[in-house]
């Protein structure tokens, strides 16, 4: 990162922060200056709420991760070293805490299918289930959705992640890179190997299901 010059004072500064580029805010902010990360806040926390909201579908969950975020961004400043701009590197933080309330209010919220005959659970987001499908084939769906869903955990950090924000975000793929701060073509290899991954586990997973069901006594 190139190094702004030196102030003259603290004034000086707080005169010129709306001028002032994200780089220069950056090593201001490592400097000890406060508001020059108010700054930041304030230039990007537009385009961090969009991301968190898409994440997790919830202005209230959305707003938590983006103050979580910019905490978490303000706590480790001086990690960063300006290789990556400080829009996608506060990006990918916000990614990180959207997820991480995702997963929690997972296993918060997590009911059975048996609790309420109206309503069929995906993740922690409730859908009408259709009262004209047949309840045999609503078991089934619910069961390839559970071992899914189950599958999608098991797969490695770096892999899980990349499915999660894959399907859950809006962003196209050279968005959805840039914002881990990887390539384009790292991204599609860990998107294939994901795949590959989900596909192994659910034929196993299916095959241990049919044979549990030839053993199954008969009446």
């Amino acid at each position: 990162m190139t190094q702004p010059m030196q102030a003259n004072s603290d004034a000086e500064i707080g005169l010129s922060l709306k001028e002032m580029s994200d780089e220069w805010l950056v090593v201001a902010a490592q400097g000890g200056n406060i508001d020059a990360f108010a700054e930041l806040r304030d230039r990007h926390f537009r385009a961090i709420l969009r991301t968190t909201y898409r994440i997790t579908r919830n202005w209230e969950d959305a707003e938590d991760a983006l103050q979580d975020s910019f905490l978490k961004a303000f706590t480790h400043l001086n990690r960063f070293e300006g290789r990556s701009s400080f829009s996608s590197w506060v990006t990918r933080i916000a990614i990180n805490m959207s997820l991480i309330i995702l997963r929690k209010k997972r296993a918060k919220n997590f009911q059975s299918i048996d609790d309420d005959e109206c309503y069929c659970g995906s993740d922690d987001r409730w859908e009408l289930r259709d009262l004209k499908e047949d309840p045999e084939h609503f078991y089934a769906r619910h069961e390839r959705s559970e071992m899914l869903k189950g599958a999608i955990r098991r797969l490695r950090p770096c892999l899980r992640n990349v499915v999660e924000l894959r399907y859950a975000q809006e962003h196209s793929m050279h968005q959805l890179a840039d914002s881990l701060g990887i390539s384009l073509a790292a991204l599609k290899s860990r998107l294939f190997r994901a795949r590959l991954s989900l596909r192994t586990s659910l034929h196993q997973n299916n095959l241990k299901l049919c044979q549990s069901k030839r053993k199954r006594p008969v009446g």
